[in-house]
């Protein structure tokens, strides 16, 4: 049971082959097994959620057939839920009163779900490894001397390690898919705009309907199946208040419905960064199984968006919105420092040493040419249903990796800056493209590689049905071997 998805416990709780109650107590107790060596549920809520699957018992006494109902699940600690102490890793931030749920939160619990706790994060969302100075570190199941990500990365070891079959992160620079590549599990980034983020703000931040929203940064799901990933979005998608008096979202179903149906675009070189061989190999390997199962598999897009051009307009657009909380000081002194640039530099230095100090015009323009990218993917998604490409340039690094605390990584012995890691992310953030990452493979050293599937802007459900599908063909989520090892020894 501990590596069941949400689907079959679902099925399980509405069969009562398993109770509410029972299922929350069995989760309890392998996170007080397992968490002291992940440090993935960093607040736990337990006894409410005792209370929360007592009134579940009840309902499904009754019949009730809400798709959620009883089944335990953790969300990412950045999200607000009443009674919780939300504080993006910074401390003396405990204190301060969380008013109302976030609206996903909400969304689950009228789904049925039981929220355990929360999940830890990087301080302020803003690295690819889950560490902060109030929870520390979390470790990846597969291998505790490595990262499982970030800035979802305790949701990602959570389901990985079998603690919740369930998980709700955000993902702006590769927070969901980073984790979820990391630790062999699946995640998905939805269209922009579909699932409301209000309720993701840090400490003290306004919450209420008129919450700015945070430009590329979208709020997913992370599970062990890709159906449970479709099965999260339903009942969270959907306008926020004050559009939802007007606006409903109604997802339309996937292209093909067989795997042999799907058009393939892969691409597995970044233009901008070195990307592992070992990933590489293991999306050849996919690539050459989904053309023998009948997919038409090409190489080359010719209306691919200019993937140089995306990383440009993804740190520009990035680098922009988080100066404008930057004093007038200091945007003066980085506005001279981009007009002082040599001529020479790359389009990616270029963009990074401008993008502190845009001007309103200046993010006009670079917002056009977004939407050219736009254009150039609906052209794209002509001709092919998913694009799948990494998730990220590398499987799961370690804690005291030597090159990352000198702000690098090293992809097979070459350099790359560390803050460069999402430009494969990129790829679908900048438009708000859907984007599904799966499980394929693993390297060398047994960690998971895993893919993303990118899809149509609002055709969510496309690159969903595809990593179904490809689980069914060719398998996806495995349990963490040294995991599976110990169970086994406990058993005995």
């Amino acid at each position: 049971m501990p590596y069941a998805d949400a689907t079959q416990l679902v099925a399980d709780l509405k069969r009562r082959n398993v109770s509410a109650r029972e299922l929350l107590e069995l989760t309890i107790t392998r996170i007080e097994a397992l968490d002291p060596q992940i440090n993935a549920v960093v607040v736990r809520d337990f006894e409410r959620a005792r209370r929360a699957a007592g009134d579940a018992d009840e309902a499904l006494d009754r019949g009730d057939g809400r798709p959620l109902l009883g089944l335990p699940m953790t969300v990412k600690e950045a999200f607000n839920v009443s009674g919780l102490p939300t504080t993006w890793g910074l401390p003396g931030t405990a204190q301060i009163p969380v008013g109302e749920d976030a609206v996903v939160v909400s969304r689950l619990k009228a789904a049925g779900a039981v929220i355990i706790g929360k999940t830890n994060i990087a301080t302020m969302l803003a690295d690819w490894q889950s560490a902060n100075a109030i929870y520390g570190a979390t470790s990846n199941p597969w291998d505790l001397s490595r990262t499982s990500g970030g800035s979802s990365g305790g949701g990602a070891a959570a389901v990985a390690a079998g603690m919740v079959s369930l998980e709700f992160g955000s993902d702006l620079a590769a927070s969901l898919r980073a984790p979820a590549s990391f630790c062999g599990v699946y995640a998905h980034k939805p269209t922009f705009g579909i699932v409301p983020a209000r309720g993701l703000a840090p400490p003290g931040a306004p919450a209420g309907p008129m919450a700015p929203a945070l430009d590329l940064a979208v709020v997913g799901p992370m599970a062990r199946s890709a159906r449970d990933l479709a099965l999260a979005l339903n009942v969270t998608v959907g306008a926020d208040t004050p559009a939802d008096l007007a606006c409903k979202i109604a997802l339309p179903p996937p292209r093909r419905e067989r795997l042999a149906d799907f058009r393939v675009l892969v691409l597995d070189q970044h233009p901008g960064i070195p990307t592992a061989v070992s990933i590489r190999d293991a999306i050849h390997r996919r690539a050459d199984a989904l053309a023998k199962s009948g997919c038409q598999v090409v190489h080359a897009g010719e209306r691919l968006p200019s993937i140089v051009d995306n990383a440009a307009l993804f740190v520009e657009l990035l680098l922009s919105q988080f100066s404008a909380e930057s004093s007038d000081e200091a945007f003066a002194a980085a506005r001279a420092a981009a007009d002082s640039l040599p001529d020479g530099l790359d389009a990616l230095t270029a963009a990074g040493a401008r993008a502190p100090a845009l001007s309103h015009r200046d993010w006009v323009r670079a917002d056009r040419r977004r939407m050219q990218q736009a254009a150039n993917w609906r052209e794209l998604f002509a001709d092919v249903d998913v694009v799948l490409c990494p998730a990220m340039p590398t499987t799961a690094f370690r804690h005291d990796d030597e090159a990352v605390r000198r702000g690098q990584l090293s992809v097979d012995g070459t350099t790359m800056p560390y803050h460069a890691q999402p430009l494969w992310a990129a790829l679908a953030s900048v438009t708000g493209q859907p984007a599904t990452v799966a499980p394929i493979d693993r390297d060398g050293e047994g960690m998971p590689i895993g893919v993303q599937l990118i899809g149509p802007l609002f055709e969510d459900r496309t690159p969903l049905r595809f990593a179904e599908l490809m689980a069914a063909e060719f398998g996806g989520f495995e349990p963490p071997p040294r995991l599976r090892q110990d169970e086994r020894a406990a058993a005995v």
